[in-house]
């Protein structure tokens, strides 16, 4: 059996307002002709298909237009898709009945019973091969939030523990399913420890005042675990079978170096063989000019010795000029404006930077307005602590541990107002 694994689309996203439609589009066309080409029974998307909980009607159009082509390109598909943090559970949701004529199974959210227990049936959804056998079993679990997960009696963690209680109650539903020779693979939509993380365009998930999640919580019995929510291609904790497939795009100008794929996953009876990255092409190129921030003439003739062909306007790179000024400079954007005139690029966003002391690598990136805007209130603190604490300081790591922590439980505090 084959699989695909993807995630992390973000349809509808701007960079900084400029509209990314076509280049959503020239990857959904190149996906489906990957799917053709290499014929897979099952496509796993896991989670943050749109880019926002209220997406453009055109946004929703592209979605549902690839489904449609993707299973009259491969009819035996099974597509199983589950929502991320930046997705309405309930919106992606509210085509489920018209999607599973096309054996599309679409999760935004954990739902109970009448009696409140968990509803786990519809959590654990079969996949097929070409000739319509049930090859493998998929824990298709969406972005969690507090309220989802079961209740864990004397949890230090009780998000923690409750995530990891509702992996091993969908696996044993799973596994009561399966038939010798059936894989369990698992989906997710979170933040593992030791992920890399892209901080100008990932949302932090801090909840009950930890942040990331232990590879522990797969069982040695799923044979693959497939994540969506960091944009960085990677295995988490060393373990090849526990993947982050990552962005098909850059999200922002700090990935402007990412490798982007999706994952090819081979599966022989329970056994993985093969992990595969087909990477993505890149419709549109993100250019940082100067590399680092430099002088403002230095910057200026970069800009000027540029030399780019022609193309038509939703084909032409975005710029992000990079200047480090000694000083206030009013007409900064016209001068680096007149450098590129008549050059076929979209500037996107100058980002200056003040000179600071010691060398570029001993210091943490400065950031703009725009970089802070995109950024949790808990990513700046844990900024400001690291610079604020010296490199040589005994107990830092548990020092910096102890402010963090502290910080997420003021910040996730209720309002005095709203106290119960």
């Amino acid at each position: 059996m084959r699989l695909l694994h993807t995630s992390d689309w973000h349809l509808g996203q701007t960079l900084y307002d400029f509209d990314r439609s076509f280049e959503h589009q020239c990857f959904l066309d190149w996906l489906l002709e990957t799917l053709k080409t290499e014929r897979p029974d099952a496509l796993l998307i896991a989670g943050d298909v749109f880019d926002n909980s209220n997406p453009s009607a055109s946004a929703q159009h592209q979605l549902y237009r690839f489904l449609t082509a993707a299973r009259m390109q491969v009819p035996h598909l099974s597509i199983v898709m589950v929502a991320g943090n930046h997705d309405s559970p309930g919106r992606l949701e509210a085509t489920a009945p018209f999607l599973h004529l096309f054996e599309a199974a679409v999760i935004g959210h954990v739902q109970r019973r009448a009696d409140q227990g968990i509803d786990l049936e519809r959590l654990v959804v079969p996949l097929r091969d070409a000739q319509g056998n049930v090859a493998a079993w998929c824990l298709a679990i969406p972005f969690l939030r507090p309220s989802d997960v079961p209740r864990v009696e004397d949890a230090s963690d009780p998000y923690l523990e409750g995530v990891a209680e509702l992996y091993r109650q969908a696996l044993t539903v799973a596994l009561a399913r399966r038939q010798p020779g059936q894989a369990i693979v698992a989906m997710g939509h979170c933040h593992m420890v030791g992920g890399q993380v892209s901080e100008t365009s990932e949302r932090h998930i801090v909840i009950g005042g930890a942040e990331a999640l232990s590879a522990g919580i797969f069982d040695p019995a799923i044979v693959y675990a497939a994540l969506g929510h960091l944009h960085f291609p990677q295995a988490v904790g060393g373990r090849a079978h526990i993947r982050y497939s990552g962005s098909p795009l850059p999200m922002s100008f700090a990935e402007v170096d990412y490798p982007h794929q999706v994952l090819r996953i081979e599966l022989d009876g329970e056994l993985v063989t093969e992990i595969q990255p087909i990477p993505v092409p890149r419709a549109v190129q993100l250019l940082r000019v100067p590399k680092k921030p430099a002088p403002i003439d230095e910057a200026l003739a970069a800009l000027a010795a540029l030399e780019l062909p022609d193309r038509p306007e939703q084909e032409q790179p975005y710029l992000e000029v990079r200047v480090r000024l000694d000083a206030p400079e009013p007409g900064l954007r016209a001068r680096v404006e007149a450098a590129l005139l008549g050059k076929p690029l979209r500037l996107a966003r100058i980002e200056p930077t003040t000179a600071r002391s010691g060398s570029d690598e001993d210091q943490p990136a400065a950031l703009s307005l725009s970089d802070l805007e995109r950024l949790s209130p808990e990513s700046i603190f844990a900024r400001l602590c690291e610079q604020k604490i010296g490199t040589e300081m005994p107990e830092r790591e548990t020092l910096l541990a102890e402010l963090n922590a502290a910080f997420a439980e003021l910040a996730n505090a209720p309002a005095e107002g709203n106290a119960a």
